[in-house]
């Protein structure tokens, strides 16, 4: 005896053999879904911050000509300008990537500095990407509490010889 494909037998279809394929058929769509779903949260998600202006926008800036108000026309106001004054202004743009529960990892940032002369004028226009950076270390000052290694109790009653009664009364 041949059975065919979905398990005929003599002209009928047998309840176990559809269920099977039922079930065959199941299994390869859950698959596809996991594998759909594995596939998508392996996709770095990206989130952008900041602005910096195009090339296309900056070229239209003549150094030595243009004003900071020309430049607020064309090309809009920064997010940062210089630390004294506003001697320069600073177009902060950044790309950060997380892929999966891996932290985040910055994959593009771009500053643009425009620097003024004292009559306000444009001096300089400069691009720096994240290729240009430095790391800089920061110094940390932190006051030592001299405390290491002794419990609060020990330091509560370390204290109690230290006061005397006419310390308490005001005279």
């Amino acid at each position: 005896m041949r059975m065919g494909a979905l398990g005929k037998q003599g002209g009928r279809v047998s309840v176990s053999a559809i269920v099977k394929h039922a079930m065959v058929s199941a299994v390869c769509r859950w698959g596809a879904v996991v594998l759909v779903t594995s596939a998508m949260a392996c996709t770095p998600r990206a989130r952008d911050f900041g602005y910096a202006p195009d090339d296309a926008a900056l070229s239209e800036i003549v150094v030595g000509s243009d004003t900071s108000s020309r430049v607020e026309e064309l090309v809009g106001r920064p997010g940062t300008a210089g630390v004294v004054g506003e001697s320069a202004w600073y177009y902060i743009a950044s790309r950060q990537e997380t892929v999966l529960w891996r932290a985040p990892e910055i994959t593009d940032r771009q500053v643009v500095a425009i620097s003024f002369d004292d009559a306000g004028t444009v001096r300089n226009v400069e691009r720096f990407t994240l290729e240009d950076g430095r790391v800089v270390a920061l110094s940390r000052r932190v006051t030592d509490d001299n405390t290491t290694g002794i419990s609060f109790l020990r330091q509560l009653l370390g204290n109690l010889g230290n006061f005397t009664a006419d310390q308490f009364v005001e005279p």
